[in-house]
């Protein structure tokens, strides 16, 4: 299924060397979304210690791009060995592409690589006044349980197979082709 997204945009994952651009992201994002993402206030500081350490625990980063720039994101991370089968997604996205359909293109990408990593829960925890992410974990048809002020959904994912993985080699194909020529029209404007 082909996302809608805003003009411009491209989803596609971060490759190597990218890690700047996931924690610019995450810097620009207002004190709202930030608290939303986070589940509490968080500092600059503390984000940049973050973005290297989800990036040194094979965590699969996609991005939503606009121009060049990240403007969302999506996380994709194992629970921890205790929890084979299991993983966490944690979605962000900036103020002005909020309500365009970022996060659901997003977390389509996110449970499509979970699918074909083998994890067959996806867990998406927020807090509890955060309507955006209930509504989008919904939209996935997430169970939701309430609990001390935040809230968990849980998605059940279904096994890989030939035509999940081969989705997967195209849009990272697809996603790899877009970053170098996006690269190579920056490298011409310096």
């Amino acid at each position: 299924m082909q996302d809608v997204l805003p003009d411009g945009g491209v989803i596609r994952k971060l490759w190597i060397g990218e890690n700047n651009k996931y924690r610019d992201h995450l810097l620009r994002l207002d004190l709202a979304s930030r608290h939303s993402r986070f589940g509490g206030g968080v500092s600059d500081d503390f984000i940049r210690g973050f973005v290297d350490l989800s990036l040194s625990l094979d965590a699969v980063v996609h991005g939503f791009f606009v121009d060049g720039v990240m403007r969302g994101a999506a996380e994709l991370r194992q629970l921890g060995v205790r929890f084979p089968g299991q993983a966490e997604a944690a979605i962000s996205v900036e103020k002005p592409w909020q309500s365009h359909g970022v996060g659901s293109a997003l977390l389509r990408r996110t449970l499509l690589a979970a699918r074909n990593r083998g994890y067959r829960q996806l867990h998406m925890a927020c807090l509890a006044e955060n309507r955006r992410m209930q509504q989008l974990a919904r939209k996935f048809d997430a169970e939701l349980s309430f609990d001390f002020g935040s809230v968990v959904g849980e998605v059940e994912s279904w096994r890989p197979n030939p035509l999940s993985v081969m989705q997967e080699l195209m849009e990272d194909g697809h996603g790899f082709a877009t970053a170098m020529l996006d690269l190579q029209s920056r490298m011409l404007r310096a």
